[in-house]
């Protein structure tokens, strides 16, 4: 196998790993009932003028199963804090009591739970829909390294292993799905 062809396959699995990783990312900010502190990642705060992550300003740990706490460096960043996370709309009223911001999770319902469910599906598809967006490009790459020489039965086999790692990373994929939804729907 020539070097471009390996270049091209190395290239089409690094980019399927990082689609991976970001299915990953995505799915730890959909709450399964339990407190996460990644549920806040994305959110950002007006501090002093320059939007800054949430996870920058304070500490914000897990007080029990249904309760995170944000305790900023700075009291005066509380009204920031608490207006970004009504802002964010992620469906949790904040709870200032001065010092500390509290977060209450709600106990997810039958009906809530299956939107959540659709919301992980959703993400998956996307996941899915990079992958093959890669192996279509990889292809392509494959079939311009043809035109400049490559044999045809190297080039059907480069398409052949690209289409194996794509099977793999989306059976990939549908396992993390299938553990988000297990994790969802368990009470």
């Amino acid at each position: 196998m020539s070097e471009e062809v390996s270049l091209v396959l190395e290239m089409g699995e690094d980019s399927m790993n990082k689609a991976i990783s970001h299915l990953e990312t995505e799915l730890i900010k959909i709450r399964a009932g339990r407190a996460n502190p990644q549920m806040l990642d994305g959110l950002v705060v007006d501090y002093y003028g320059s939007p800054t992550p949430i996870n920058q300003i304070g500490n914000i740990t897990v007080a029990d199963s249904r309760t995170l706490t944000i305790q900023p460096w700075e009291k005066n960043m509380l009204q920031p804090i608490e207006r970004s996370i009504i802002a964010a709309n992620i469906g949790i009223t904040p709870q200032n009591d001065g010092t500390i911001i509290r977060l209450f999770l709600p106990p997810l319902t039958e009906e809530r739970r299956k939107d959540l469910v659709k919301k992980v599906h959703g993400e998956g598809e996307q996941s899915k829909v990079a992958v093959r967006s890669i192996r279509r490009e990889a292809i392509e790459d494959i079939k311009k390294l043809q035109k400049n020489g490559l044999s045809e039965d190297a080039g059907k086999d480069a398409e052949k292993e690209i289409q194996q790692l794509t099977d793999k990373f989306i059976a990939k994929i549908d396992a993390c799905l299938a553990a988000k939804e297990k994790e969802i729907m368990s009470i």
